[in-house]
């Protein structure tokens, strides 16, 4: 009898196992991957373009409804790199319909954010909230304005749809976004392109900052956009920008600087990790491709990488554009080991946090308020999903294809 109640105790026990086994495999199957959390995002919106959220669960304040330029922008790359083509063209019309209906600037500029939703008639709303201290309705300075990096990335988006139908019209709303960005924010050939304008309409004040991330998204949009629209001239900017990054490389810490100061000569020598990523990604010939990662030991964090050398926590983002980098370089195991990191991120519809920790820095000052910290929080955020979404696929967005960037981005330019 003791010996069958033993039996019968092993037996339970088996059965209990092989329903947590069960219960673990249906848990997993109902977690969406990436490129379907994503494509889920546009489909619960009505018809038409829209703007995506980029923190979805943010408490009333500045991050409440807002859909930031290049969360969205990079949103509708993921999207086309998951095939989902139909879905990408809702935020690339978006993007098109900001050119066309600013409600003050029509000379080809785009807002940093906008109010996400689907998109009504008449001009772009943007997105704000009720300040009870100053009993009034308040935009935030930094989302009206205009950085070069977010024009860039729209750019970078509506030529990954152009080889739709009507690609022409993604084309032609790109060179609107170029001509502006060389018109107003050129400094010269040696410092690229400066980080843009801040604050609102009529004047908005001009960034006198170059950055090296901003840059290098500069150089792969214009190079994509020569390759593109036909017009070679267009080379000539990817290689200005190209150079003020490559300029930013310091061979005593095999990394990146984080760009130029307000003086326009004092160079930042800040590390952030985009910026040691995105010109692997982005600029053919590099410096760094020699190397893991640039400035990776100021970088790293447990299994996965912070957003700057401040350090503190895990930069889900980030991470996933680490393992996109090892991935198209053919380094699997470096890849998987990174995506454990990431996947301990994803929250239970398949979206990703943009951070492990309750807040993490990332080592720069809120250009709204000087005095306070820019952080990223433990909360569901667009671009994390969305470069999560690029890293499954292994779809560059520099690119906008499978490979790291080749010789034909870095030919020569028309005299």
């Amino acid at each position: 009898m003791r010996q069958l109640s033993r039996l019968s105790f092993r037996g339970l026990l088996g059965s209990v196992a092989l329903l947590i086994g069960f219960a673990a495999e249906v848990s997993a199957a109902t977690v969406p991957d990436a490129c379907t959390a994503l494509r889920r995002q546009i489909d619960a919106m009505p018809a038409g373009p829209v703007w995506l959220a980029s923190y979805p669960d943010a408490q009333p304040g500045p991050l409440k409804n807002v859909a930031f330029l290049y969360d969205n922008a990079v949103a509708a790359i993921a999207l086309v790199g998951c095939g989902h083509r139909h879905q990408a063209r809702r935020i690339g019309d978006a993007i098109l319909a900001a050119l066309e209906r600013d409600r003050f600037w029509h000379d080809g500029r785009l807002r940093n954010g906008y109010a996400a939703g689907p998109i009504a008639d008449g001009p772009l709303k943007l997105a704000g909230w009720w300040d009870s201290d100053q009993n009034r309705w308040v935009e935030d300075r930094y989302q009206v304005g205009s950085d070069s990096g977010n024009l860039a990335w729209a750019m970078l988006a509506l030529l990954s749809l152009d080889r739709e139908s009507d690609g022409a019209v993604y084309t032609a709303g790109a060179q609107r976004i170029g001509r502006w960005v060389t018109s107003r924010l050129d400094r010269n050939p040696a410092a690229g392109f400066s980080g843009g304008m801040f604050g609102h309409e009529p004047t908005p004040e001009t960034v006198t900052w170059t950055s090296t991330e901003h840059n290098t998204d500069l150089a792969a949009a214009f190079a994509l956009l020569a390759k593109r629209s036909g017009d070679p001239a267009w080379l000539v900017q990817s290689q200005k920008a190209a150079a003020m990054v490559k300029a930013m490389w310091d061979d005593s810490c095999r990394c990146y600087a984080a760009g130029i100061s307000e003086d326009g000569k004092s160079r930042n020598p800040f590390l952030a990790l985009d910026a040691q990523i995105w010109p692997l990604l982005a600029i053919y010939g590099a410096p760094g491709l020699d190397t893991q990662l640039p400035g990776e030991a100021r970088l790293k964090f447990k299994n996965g990488f912070a957003y700057s050398e401040a350090g503190n926590g895990i930069w889900t983002e980030g991470t996933a554009q680490a393992a996109l980098l090892a991935e198209l370089r053919g380094a699997t195991d470096r890849a998987a080991r990174l995506r454990d990191a990431i996947l301990a991120q994803r929250s239970a519809d398949g979206g990703y946090y943009a951070t492990s920790t309750g807040d993490l820095p990332t080592g720069f000052m809120l250009p709204t308020v000087p005095d306070k910290p820019r952080l990223y929080f433990h909360i569901p955020h667009l671009g994390a999903l969305a470069w999560v979404a690029l890293a499954e696929r292994h779809f560059n967005p520099f690119t906008a294809s499978n490979r790291l960037p080749g010789p034909e981005s870095a030919e020569k330019a028309p005299p």
